[in-house]
């Protein structure tokens, strides 16, 4: 099977195919922006949900508490992913990422309705946890699905770069989600916000699925999955059985590699904002806007670490992420212990220097590790049962990690622990994918 083949909807000139890509790229991206303008919402909006759904007679309980919902919520993922996943490789990639927005805006949108824990009492807390879960299991898909739709997509040698962008998308969110929390904070009086200013960001999701489901209506299905279809050879009745199966390996050596970048990544844009206020003494609106800074730096410098890895291969960006990791994080922290809006800057633009090399490639190789008839299966076993699952539950454990320990080193410590292990992983078992066959097994014996 060829890497990308001929239909209807892939022009056979190459302005016309690059102007497709751009399109794919924009409908499967836009779905990840809902999702993590969400995460980054509630993630920076969690003091405020704390004491809107929480008892707040500890404040440290109710933010734990709050964090505590994003991490069940994630620990769900895995079960959605596994339907979706199946879904996908069944029906198509479109038809799944067209449901999965719609759901997301929704459950979004519910939470912005909620009655306080003042009003209904425990209530309060369930019902959010349910919406939560609920978007849990959608974002178990979502993610997963848009990457192998825009790998499929994609050039052959432009992969890295491409994908690039849905990784920007999730950065994009989480940047509009911080700055419409910093907004809703600088425009309100604090009794405002915690009445009745946060629930705006909430339901302003539910316009932008709509938008989203139209972009993606309007754009085919890949050629990689229409060519398996068409030619029935790649078309697998339980899709999901056939990843643990036959796709173990690379399952594993995806776990393997990127526990350290959902470390990393949830490390930064949820908890460290909140170290820097609560623990550091940094005003909020200083300590968020520190953060908006260098998610802004970071954002145009993804597409370059694709190019790079487009040219040089997945496995050295990899490696010198994971050494970054190791090597630069805590010399981030020390700088941040300054408790200066300048120390949060500096300290936060070392930090992205291993997102730099990890964020795009890791993204890419959630697709080119897995062939195209378990692609949405097995990647959405892999990145739930590892990225998932720690980005939920790094922003508690680092949480519970300073309050025990009373440092941000101990943070350190749990990133460098899954950087080792990235290392071993990536140095022995991983096999280099930046030139290889979409349809084929890279694991093939």
């Amino acid at each position: 099977m060829s890497t990308v083949a001929p239909t209807t909807a892939a022009p056979a000139d190459a302005a016309g195919r690059r102007r497709v890509i751009r399109r794919a790229i924009v409908a499967g991206s836009i779905g990840n922006f809902v999702e993590q303008f969400d995460y980054g919402l509630y993630g920076y909006m969690a003091p405020v949900l704390a004491s809107s759904f929480f008892p707040a007679s500890d404040h440290t309980a109710s933010v734990l508490s709050a964090y505590a919902v994003i991490a069940i919520a994630c620990l769900v993922r895995p079960l959605g992913g596994s339907v979706l996943g199946r879904w996908g490789d069944r029906f198509g990639r479109k038809r799944v990422l067209l449901w999965t927005v719609v759901f997301m805006g929704v459950s979004t949108a519910a939470i912005g309705v909620l009655p306080p824990y003042s009003q209904i009492g425990l209530a309060a807390p369930l019902l959010l946890l349910v919406l939560r879960v609920v978007q849990g299991m959608v974002a178990g898909g979502e993610y997963v699905g848009a990457v192998a739709f825009v790998v499929e997509w994609a050039e052959p040698r432009r992969r890295a770069y491409y994908t690039s962008f849905a990784s920007n998308s999730c950065f994009f969110g989480i940047l509009a989600g911080a700055g419409v929390a910093a907004l809703m904070s600088a425009v309100l009086s604090d009794a405002a916000l915690h009445s009745w200013g946060w629930r705006i960001p909430f339901l302003a999701v539910l316009p932008m699925s709509l938008i989203a489901m139209w972009l993606r209506s309007r754009i085919s299905e890949s050629p990689e999955f229409l060519a398996a279809t068409e030619q029935g050879t790649d078309v697998v009745a339980a899709p999901f059985r056939e990843a643990l199966k036959s796709q173990w390996r690379p399952i594993l050596v995806f776990c393997g590699a990127s526990i350290m970048l959902a470390i990393l990544s949830y490390t930064w844009v949820t908890f460290y904002p909140e170290y820097l206020s609560d623990t550091l003494g940094l005003p909020k609106s200083a300590a968020w806007l520190s953060n908006m800074i260098s998610v802004a730096v970071l954002i145009p410098l993804v597409p370059l670490a694709g190019a790079i890895s487009d040219r040089i291969g997945r496995k050295p960006m990899l490696i010198t992420g994971a050494l970054c990791c190791i090597v630069l994080v805590p010399l981030a922290f020390w700088v941040g212990q300054s408790a200066t809006f300048a120390g949060a800057v500096v300290s936060q633009l070392i930090y992205i220097i291993p997102e730099f090399f990890l964020t795009g490639i890791v993204t890419v190789c959630a697709a080119e590790l897995f062939a195209t008839r378990t692609r949405f299966s097995a990647s959405s076993i892999a990145y739930n049962s590892s990225f998932s699952i720690f980005m939920g539950i790094t922003p508690f454990i680092a949480t519970l990690l300073v309050s025990s320990f009373g440092t941000i080193y101990a943070v350190w410590v749990y990133l460098a622990v899954a950087a080792v292990l990235a290392l071993v992983v990536i140095t022995v078992f991983m096999k280099e994918t930046y030139r290889s066959d979409l349809s084929a097994d890279k694991f093939a014996r």
